[in-house]
């Protein structure tokens, strides 16, 4: 059988299962910068859509923040993989998280789908409060830290994303998210998927990262390890094996898990095609958490 042929016929059981069926994607990483990788992600994206996939895309823009920041002489911090967000901070964020957004949803558009950008304060759809954090030191002793303006999501109305998606719309989502009081927070875009996934119950989430997935041995590229199940996490951040900005992912995937989502996937984005592959090819690729 021709390979093209055969490629389609392993594509279609995928194909039959996961039509009409919702799938948040976190969209950030070096999938975000290089543009051939840029382009094989918004492909992939029209492609699901076309065969009956429903995507919510959650976008980051880490990087370009951080960019901004040096521009004006202001040095990032970070506290377990969440970025300290002063008054300031909140403001360039949200400015550059736009600008991002507007550019995925015209590159969609130009590769033959219909997007259309949201931020999580319109129609008020992620309410949010500060966010508390501790930290731990090497002597056991408990520190509050000030994160300043960074996000807790308390509530996901999803009627817009609803009235999207019966308009046959791909929604385009910035991580930021609106107080009661009407305080902007800039929320980490991980949390924010696997919170709307969670409130869709949606069949699955898949974060796009810049590794591999969860290595056993983190200097080793054949220590991934394909399938984690939920109890496994806490032994893994203890062993520093989920650790800095892996932290926030695989916090999503449990957050999306608890609240109903089938199954959730962190998986390489520098790979060209990398949802292709993991939705439609029965090895899939990086690692799955499962409950």
């Amino acid at each position: 059988m021709d390979r093209t042929a055969e490629v389609l016929i392993e594509a279609l059981p995928y194909i039959r299962h996961f039509y009409d069926r919702r799938i948040v994607i976190k969209y950030g990483g070096a999938a975000m910068e290089d543009e051939s990788l840029i382009h094989s992600v918004m492909q992939d994206i029209v492609l699901m859509k076309y065969v009956g996939i429903r995507p919510i895309i959650v976008h980051g823009g880490g990087p370009r923040i951080t960019t901004w920041m040096d521009k004006i002489g202001k040095v990032p911090e970070f506290v377990q993989g969440l970025r300290i967000t002063d008054a300031e901070t909140v403001e360039i964020a949200e400015m550059v998280l736009g600008s991002i957004n507007k550019e995925i949803v015209s590159r969609i558009n130009q590769h033959g789908g219909k997007a259309i950008g949201l931020s999580g304060k319109d129609a008020n759809l992620i309410l949010a409060e500060k966010q508390e954090t501790q930290v731990t030191d090497e002597n056991g002793r408990i520190t509050n830290v000030d994160l300043g303006f960074v996000g807790k999501i308390i509530g996901v109305n999803t009627e817009s994303i609803t009235a999207l998606d019966r308009a046959d719309y791909i929604p385009i989502i910035a991580p930021i998210g609106v107080g009661v009081n009407g305080q902007t927070y800039n929320i980490n875009a991980d949390t924010m998927a696997g919170e709307i996934a969670s409130a869709f119950q949606a069949e699955k989430l898949i974060v796009l990262t810049d590794t591999l997935g969860i290595l056993r041995d983190l200097s080793d590229t054949s220590s991934l390890m394909p399938t984690i199940r939920m109890k496994e996490i806490d032994p893994l951040i203890e062993e520093g094996l989920i650790a800095g900005g892996m932290l926030p992912k695989v916090e999503a995937c449990t957050t999306a898990l608890m609240g109903g989502v089938y199954k959730t996937h962190i998986i390489d984005g520098r790979i060209p095609h990398s949802l292709l592959l993991e939705v439609f090819t029965e090895g899939g690729i990086g690692t799955e958490i499962i409950r």
